[in-house]
């Protein structure tokens, strides 16, 4: 059967690029949140793909979760709780920080003892972007919520070289393509900046394409999936897993020749699977609880990306991509938009120019 819709359980951001990349293949893509009218759209014929591990729960999405042409319906569980995500990467004998369930109050002498003298304590479900999380250290009071036990994880802190992740995708035939790995600086937990350099670590490139290769195929897996690592030395360790499009992979907008979101239509609707050309470096800037600026559009080389969310502290709006053959333009680019931007940016910014 061929499909020509997809439903995509949850209506933010990376819905709405979906749909985006979806219009000038011929393919509607109708992003699902909490209000909407079934009866406007086709899902008895569509494929159901998601954009977020935990999406709203209403009587619609609950049908569309029951679908039968839903794409990695067994994967969101699994990736979704850090504890069956961990057992997974252990199952496959891939390397991430050392690591234990949080279970009981008591625990926290052996947990130290173990694990080391600083601890990232994250809730098994939910907590991005830094929510969910904290740091304890072994001198400190421990203050975390009371129903956290039997709900989280806790992990030791890696004194890491740098952040990087890669963006891949395998299709129903088993066949896999990647980006170049994109190095990211996160501040607060939340990603401020990527950077993506299209001649990277040939065998850092190497490790990061096996390892997710082996969770893609041990899950059966669908569609364009995220793998978060912590770079020490010449080796990788996993930070996290997400079984969809990432925000470190919107530089693919403007800097691949096929986009993340293309791409992942193309995986789920069993369409060609070609390896995306990236030739030239690419910067994303994320755009954090800041109000648009058209003024962004004055500089060169700017592609403004905004979502069309009431803007609140702490809350992504936008992005803005960057991408040119000579890398010192896109240090001139970055040199003029320090002065448009809030200024805690300018750290990220002088960490981006650094990249390139």
């Amino acid at each position: 059967m061929t499909f020509q819709s997809v439903c995509v359980l949850g209506n933010g951001q990376l819905g709405r690029m979906l749909r985006q990349a979806g219009e000038p293949l011929g393919i509607n893509v109708f992003p699902v949140g909490t209000e909407v009218d079934p009866n406007t759209i086709p899902y008895q014929h569509s494929v159901i793909t998601a954009e977020i591990e935990r999406w709203p729960d209403t009587p619609f999405t609950q049908l569309l979760a029951k679908h039968p042409h839903f794409i990695n319906r067994e994967v969101f569980p699994i990736i979704a709780d850090r504890l069956t995500q961990k057992q997974l990467l252990d199952e496959l004998g891939l390397a991430t920080a050392k690591w234990f369930p949080l279970n009981h109050q008591k625990d926290w002498p052996q947990l130290f003892d173990q694990l080391g003298d600083l601890l990232i304590v994250k809730r098994r479900c939910g907590g991005y972007d830094g929510r969910g999380q904290w740091r304890i250290a072994i001198q400190s009071d421990i203050n975390v919520p009371d129903d956290l036990y039997q709900q989280a994880i806790v992990e030791q802190a890696i004194a890491f070289d740098k952040e990087v992740s890669l963006v891949g995708a395998r299709n129903a035939k088993g066949e896999t393509v990647f980006y170049p790995l994109t190095h990211n600086l996160h501040q607060n937990g939340m990603l401020q900046i990527s950077v993506a350099l299209p001649e990277q670590n040939p065998l850092l490139q190497q490790q990061a394409e096996q390892m997710l290769s082996a969770i893609m195929h041990k899950l059966n897996y669908v569609g364009v999936m995220a793998m978060e690592c912590f770079v020490v030395g010449d080796k990788l360790l996993i930070n996290e897993l997400a079984p969809r499009v990432h925000n470190s992979g919107h530089w693919t907008q403007n800097g691949a020749s096929i986009s993340q979101f293309e791409l992942h239509l193309r995986a789920i609707l069993d369409l060609p699977l070609l390896t995306p050309d990236v030739t030239q470096p690419a910067v994303m800037v994320n755009l954090i609880g800041t109000e648009l600026n058209q003024n962004w559009l004055s500089i060169d080389l700017i592609h403004l990306h905004w979502y069309e969310k009431e803007v609140r502290a702490g809350r992504k709006v936008g992005h803005l991509n960057l991408t040119h053959s000579q890398p010192e333009k896109i240090v001139k680019s970055l040199n003029a938009l320090v002065s448009l931007l809030p200024t805690h940016y300018q750290t990220a910014i002088t960490w981006a120019k650094q990249q390139l």
